[in-house]
């Protein structure tokens, strides 16, 4: 199989995800707080891919904003991602039909039916993250019309079981809308096989964490391309009582001080200087604006350096085309090595 041919085999892979997101290559921006914003959002889309703005805690003002400077560097397709948990949700829906988004990703958590319906009605299409079988299949019978699986290697908020096992449990059983697969990918050949396993396309994060037109700060960008696959850890929970939402990031001095807070606080608690709800409240604040310190001012130490196991496959700063076009090259040649491994070139 030469080089074309395998391109064309490429194509017919992820041949329903283009056709869904509307884009050259079934790419997915993984929507990254801080990082995807109108800059990466733009240089993935005119590459090609499908860039995905992260509206994160922006109110309906700030999205409005993101959006239509993001309109103002690409005519190709993008979408926004929307935390359901996000208090003025109704208000970021419409924000985003009022511009015409083409795709709206809700993440956090399962969108109403009305929501859903929402976005529908208004001329988007939906996407939701769905953690196992049961409730990919639930979200598809309340209207959504793709869905993300994204194991938990993946960087920021994890579920408990890894991409391979959810590929495996769901490419095969959902074939009603296309399912994109998420969650330490960092290479093309990966892509290749979860392509052959049903997937209609892939959502990458961390491997344009360090892309040249992202914003993240030059030494949060150093610390990616300094850290292995190992480093990027899920943050830990001391007391059953006292429950954290596993975050996936780069361990640092910060990853400490999360740990004495929470012996600290749990101490405070049990001596009776807490209420169990305020204790609560004091974990779950530790991190408020960390994400913010790490990416934006640089503060490597004590930020939150949200990565997935990837980042260990991000060596250098390059742009966005050039990582993309690093994907589809090592894509194609996985193709062509399977003819060749299997005495079927052509």
């Amino acid at each position: 199989m030469d080089a074309a041919a395998a391109r064309a085999r490429l194509d017919e892979l992820w041949g329903r995800g283009r056709a869904f997101l509307g884009c050259e290559h079934a790419l997915m921006g993984g929507a990254m707080t801080w990082v995807s914003e109108r800059r990466l959002v733009a240089a993935m889309s005119n590459a090609g891919a499908f860039g995905v703005v992260a509206c994160g805690a922006m109110n309906p003002a700030q999205l409005g904003a993101e959006i239509d400077a993001t309109f103002a560097g690409t005519n190709k397709p993008f979408g926004v991602n929307l935390i359901i948990m996000h208090p003025e949700l109704d208000r970021l829906i419409e924000v985003c039909l009022e511009r015409r988004v083409g795709h709206i990703v809700f993440a956090g958590g399962m969108p109403s039916s009305k929501a859903i319906k929402r976005v529908r009605d208004g001329g988007a299409r939906v996407v939701c993250f769905a953690p196992s079988l049961g409730i990919a299949k639930r979200l598809v019978r309340l209207g959504a019309e793709a869905i993300v699986i994204e194991g938990s290697e993946a960087g920021g908020h994890i579920g408990p079981v890894s991409t391979s096992v959810l590929a495996q449990e769901i490419l095969p059983n959902l074939t009603d809308v296309p399912v994109f697969v998420a969650g330490g990918i960092g290479r093309g050949d990966a892509i290749i096989a979860f392509l052959e396993m049903g997937a209609a396309g892939c959502q990458l994060g961390t491997r344009f964490v360090c892309a040249t037109e992202s914003i993240a700060h030059p030494k949060f960008k150093r610390a990616f391309i300094n850290a292995a696959a190992r480093d990027a850890m899920p943050s830990v929970q001391l007391d059953p009582l006292f429950p954290v939402i596993p975050v996936r990031a780069l361990q640092n001095k910060g990853t400490q001080r999360f740990a004495d807070t929470q012996r600290e606080v749990i101490a405070r608690f049990r001596s009776g200087a807490l209420t169990q709800d305020a204790a609560q409240l004091e974990i779950e604040h530790f991190w408020a604006g960390a994400l913010r310190r790490a990416v934006i001012e640089g503060d490597t130490e004590y930020g939150s350096l949200m990565a997935g196991q990837s980042v260990g496959m991000v060596t250098k700063e390059q742009s966005t085309t050039e990582i993309i076009a690093e994907l589809i090259n090592q894509a194609i040649e996985a193709l062509r090595g399977r003819c060749r491994n299997g005495h079927r070139d052509e």
